[in-house]
């Protein structure tokens, strides 16, 4: 048996995953994220990783590899570092073998991405809008509405009359949800419009990617919003040419981090346990 351990380093949280590796293949032992908050990036990353391994009864040295992904690079007791569209594609694919797209909707960008039979990208591409269509919007406008983040999703699909945001830049959108408010649209229908703006971004980009019928697994901060989801199932709908089915996992939103521990056993395997056995201090 070999425990592994990925760690994604996001804008505004830190994801982590302990993975065990034996004859079954690897499970998914623990998870955890930690919210940034403006507060030292690294600092939470040390902090969480040493709470992460207390709760399990584990301490560094039982960990064969740790690997980061994101901006996991600035983290000094990393064994490895992996490509966030890489992680994503193999953790998406780990968590959902059926799928042949991940949609990684983090806190700044999107990103589609076209996997093989094996987790591997064979094409994608990324969002170059601006943040309206990103989880930190999501975040400044539950926070204007005065709705806990947690209940956007289902608020969203409690909607009757959705009120479609009309601008990509978040800058706008937000003025387009003050004059939503100042005209006395629902919060349901304001957050229902602005899913729906977000989905048919999402739907064009996972097109542009090159995907038409192709089940897509969602990853990243965004995973969990059920109004999202719901409003790209519903834009697939409508939209013929691209015959997209969405799909999510309870584990979705630490796919980045699973991906990267993945990786990182993969290397052990072919470069063997010697080749690292120096090369994770402990976490100070």
């Amino acid at each position: 048996m070999t425990l592994t351990a990925g760690i994604d380093v996001g804008s505004s949280a830190v994801k982590m995953v302990l993975v065990r590796h034996g004859t079954e293949g690897p499970q998914l032992i623990a998870r955890r994220t930690d919210k940034v908050r403006h507060r030292d990036i690294v600092g939470v990353v040390e902090a969480g990783y040493r709470t992460l391994l207390k709760d399990h009864g584990l301490a560094s040295e039982d960990i064969a590899y740790v690997a980061t992904t994101g901006e996991g690079e600035m983290v000094s007791f990393r064994t490895g570092h992996f490509y966030g569209m890489t992680a994503h594609g193999r953790g998406g694919f780990e968590l959902a073998p059926d799928c042949s797209a991940v949609l990684d909707a983090g806190a700044l960008h999107a990103r589609a991405i076209l996997i093989d039979g094996t987790g591997r990208v064979t094409g994608y591409r990324m969002t170059s809008q601006c943040a309206s269509g990103s989880g930190q919007f999501i975040e400044n406008i539950s926070r204007y509405l005065g709705v806990a983040l947690e209940e956007v999703g289902a608020l969203s699909t409690r909607a009757h009359s959705p009120e479609k945001c009309s601008s990509i830049c978040a800058v706008l959108a937000e003025t387009d949800v003050i004059n939503m408010v100042s005209r006395g649209i629902a919060v349901e229908d304001i957050l229902k419009g602005i899913h729906q703006s977000m989905a048919g971004r999402f739907v064009k980009l996972l097109r542009a990617a090159g995907a038409r019928n192709h089940k897509v697994i969602v990853t990243g901060g965004l995973a969990n919003d059920t109004g999202l989801i719901q409003a790209m199932r519903e834009e697939a709908e409508r939209a013929a040419r691209s015959a997209l089915t969405f799909v999510t996992h309870p584990a979705s939103v630490y796919a980045g981090a699973y991906g990267a521990a993945l990786w990182g056993h993969y290397r052990l395997e072919k470069l063997g346990t010697d080749r690292f056995a120096h090369a994770q201090p402990n976490p100070s």
